[in-house]
């Protein structure tokens, strides 16, 4: 993916659409706290199986607060969004998964993994995390995102995932490496 960002600057929040800042101020057994917090949407995420290619189907983009943090600010990431919508969680995921990776993939092939909690530090949003597989008659777009967002689709041979979980090079989520190795639990189940 081609990545040339400048004029990189940092600024107070105004008028924001996605997360609220705020202090916590509260009492933990007598003793007085407080704890700077972000109010952040919750999410929904996909690990994509395509079943001809024997390949996850990731995307990579750019995270504007990895960037602070890491040269180029490119990450690898599950298929994933917002819960910004009054839909149903795996109807967000349905159509993440077409905005994002171009694949139509009906609602019942869609299988909840499990949910969890991140960035617990600062936020405490809730990501849930789905499973499908696709193959190419489903595909009806090259994806990319919607709304300015520039993402490139990944594929990312099955035996490659161990991998890139132990990259330290590659900026990635922990929500991906929890995927791949529930990915990993899963195959050996049905092995054994």
């Amino acid at each position: 993916m081609k990545n040339k960002i400048e004029k990189f600057t940092l600024k107070p929040l105004e008028d924001p659409k996605f997360i609220t800042t705020a202090r916590a101020t509260y009492e933990q057994n007598g003793i007085a706290k407080s704890w700077e917090i972000v109010k952040a949407h919750d999410s929904v995420a996909i690990l994509i199986y395509h079943t001809q290619f024997d390949a996850f189907i990731l995307v990579q983009q750019f995270r504007p607060a990895v960037y602070i943090n890491n040269n180029n600010g490119l990450t690898v990431e599950l298929c994933a969004g917002i819960v910004d919508k009054e839909l149903p969680l795996k109807q967000i995921a349905k159509e993440e998964v077409e905005e994002e990776c171009g694949y139509d993939v009906p609602l019942e092939k869609i299988e909840k993994i499990t949910s969890f909690y991140t960035s617990v530090g600062f936020a405490g949003s809730r990501q849930t995390l789905y499973y499908a597989e696709v193959d190419e008659a489903m595909k009806v777009s090259e994806g990319g995102g919607v709304d300015g967002e520039l993402i490139e689709v990944l594929t990312l041979p099955t035996q490659e995932a161990e991998a890139l979980i132990f990259d330290e090079k590659i900026a990635k989520t922990p929500g991906l490496m929890f995927a791949f190795m529930w990915w990993e639990q899963k195959r050996r189940a049905l092995n054994s």
